[in-house]
C-alpha cells in the first residue's frame, strides 16, 4: 500500500484482557488468581466454578481474543499500519507481565494499550491501569527498562463499536415471531457492579458528579434505540439492566438484574425481549452463562420469548475502529489536532484518567494516567 499509516511515536498494541480457564485444570487456579487476597476458600472458588465446569471449564474469552488479534493484524495490514500487536491477560496466559517482558526484549519502548472493557469504571480501567503499574514495576525489579505505555481512551461510543451492536440487535428483533416482534422490549445489559463504583466512575470535571459508568451506558443503549426506531419505524421500549453480580448481600450493587426485569416484563404483558449485552466486548462466559443459560431458562419457564443479540466481538468495524483509535491518538501524540470520532451526548473520553479517576478503596499506583509513575 503506497499510503502507509504512521502510528509513530508508538511502535506496538498490547490488547489488555481479562483472562480465562482454557480446561477443567484451570479453573480453580484462574479464580484464584481473580480473588488473590481476598481469602475466599478453595472449596469455595470450586462452587463459583460450576459457571466454568458447565462448559467443560473452557471459558470462550480467550479464543475471542484470538479472533480479535487476528482481526486487528488484517486490518493494520490492508491499511498500511506497520503496528505489531500483542496479548496479555490480568488473570490467566498469557500473563500480563510475561509480555510485556517480551514487548521490552523486542524493543518496543513506547506501547498503546487496547483494555477488553469499553467503559469508565474502577474494575474496568483503573484496576486494568494497577495491573500495568504492577507489572511494570515487577519487570524493572528484574532489571529491565520499563517502556512507557498510554492507554487508548474509552470507546463505547465509536460507531464502530455501536454499529455492530445495532446490527445486532436488528437481527434479534428480526428472529422473533411476526407477532410478538414490534411489541418487544429491549434490556440493555452491562455488569453490576457496587453503587459506590458506579458513583464513583469517572472524573467529577467531565461528568459533573461522577457517575460515568451508568451514564456512558445510557448513552449508547439510548443511541441503539434510536437507530433501531429510525430504521424499523417502531419504537421499542427499552430500559438498562445488570447481569453478574458477584458482591456480598449487604452490599448495593447496580439493579435491576435481568432475571428480575424479565419478571417484570412478563407482568407488564411485554410479549418477548431483546437482551443486548453492550457492556461487553466478546461473548464470554459472563454472557454464556447469566444470559444465554440463566436468563434464557429463567425466560422460558414464564413462557417468555427472547432473544440475546451479538457482541461486538471481532467484527471487521471494530478493528478499523481500534485502528483510528490508535491513528488518533498518535496523532495528538505527535502534536497535530485531530477531531476525536465519538457518537451521542457525552463525547470522546479523555486521554489520559486524570488523578483521582475512579479511585480504589485502598489507592494502587496505576500505569497510563496523570499520577502514573511510568507515563
Amino acid at each position: 500500500m503506497s499510503d502507509a499509516l504512521d502510528p509513530t511515536p508508538y511502535d506496538a498494541l498490547l490488547l489488555l484482557s481479562f483472562g480465562g480457564p482454557e480446561g477443567p485444570d484451570d479453573v480453580v487456579p484462574f479464580l484464584e488468581n481473580v480473588t488473590r487476597g481476598r481469602g475466599i476458600p478453595k472449596e469455595r472458588l470450586k462452587e463459583v466454578g460450576q459457571h466454568y465446569f458447565l462448559f467443560g471449564g473452557v471459558s470462550p474469552i480467550n479464543e475471542q481474543n484470538r479472533a480479535l488479534l487476528d482481526a486487528l493484524r488484517e486490518d493494520f495490514a490492508e491499511h498500511g499500519l506497520d503496528l505489531p500487536v500483542y496479548w496479555g491477560n490480568r488473570n490467566w496466559a498469557p500473563y500480563l507481565t510475561d509480555t510485556l517482558r517480551e514487548m521490552i526484549r523486542d524493543g518496543r519502548r513506547r506501547i498503546l494499550v487496547l483494555a477488553t472493557s469499553a467503559y469508565a469504571s474502577y474494575s474496568g480501567c483503573r484496576q486494568y491501569r494497577e495491573n500495568l503499574a504492577e507489572s511494570l514495576a515487577a519487570l524493572k525489579a528484574e532489571g529491565l527498562e520499563a517502556p512507557r505505555v498510554d492507554k487508548l481512551r474509552h470507546y463505547f461510543n465509536h460507531p464502530g463499536f455501536v454499529r455492530p451492536m445495532i446490527d445486532g440487535v436488528l437481527k434479534s428483533l428480526a428472529e422473533l415471531p411476526d407477532d410478538v416482534r414490534d411489541g418487544a422490549h429491549l434490556a440493555f445489559t452491562t455488569h453490576s457492579i457496587p453503587d459506590s463504583a458506579a458513583d464513583t466512575s469517572g472524573p467529577v470535571e467531565q461528568h459533573g458528579d461522577g457517575g460515568a459508568y451508568v451514564k456512558e451506558h445510557l448513552d449508547v443503549a439510548r443511541l441503539i434505540a434510536d437507530a433501531v426506531r429510525e430504521e424499523t419505524g417502531v419504537d421499542h421500549p427499552w430500559q438498562l439492566v445488570y447481569q453478574s453480580r458477584s458482591g456480598a448481600p449487604h452490599i448495593p450493587w447496580l439493579e435491576p438484574d435481568i432475571c428480575d426485569h424479565l419478571e417484570e416484563r412478563h407482568r407488564a404483558g411485554a410479549p418477548a425481549v431483546v437482551m443486548a449485552p453492550i457492556g461487553f466486548v466478546s461473548d464470554h462466559m459472563e454472557v454464556l452463562y447469566d444470559l444465554d443459560t440463566e436468563a434464557e431458562a429463567k425466560a422460558a419457564e414464564l413462557g417468555l420469548p427472547v432473544r440475546r443479540s451479538a457482541t461486538v466481538g471481532a467484527d471487521p468495524r471494530f478493528a478499523a475502529a481500534v485502528r483510528e483509535l490508535v491513528m488518533e491518538r498518535a496523532a495528538r501524540e505527535s502534536g497535530t489536532a485531530v477531531a476525536p470520532c465519538a457518537l451521542g451526548a457525552l463525547g470522546a473520553s479523555h486521554d489520559v484518567c486524570p488523578v483521582g479517576c475512579c479511585p480504589a478503596r485502598a489507592p494502587k499506583p496505576a500505569a497510563a494516567g496523570a499520577d502514573s509513575p511510568y507515563a
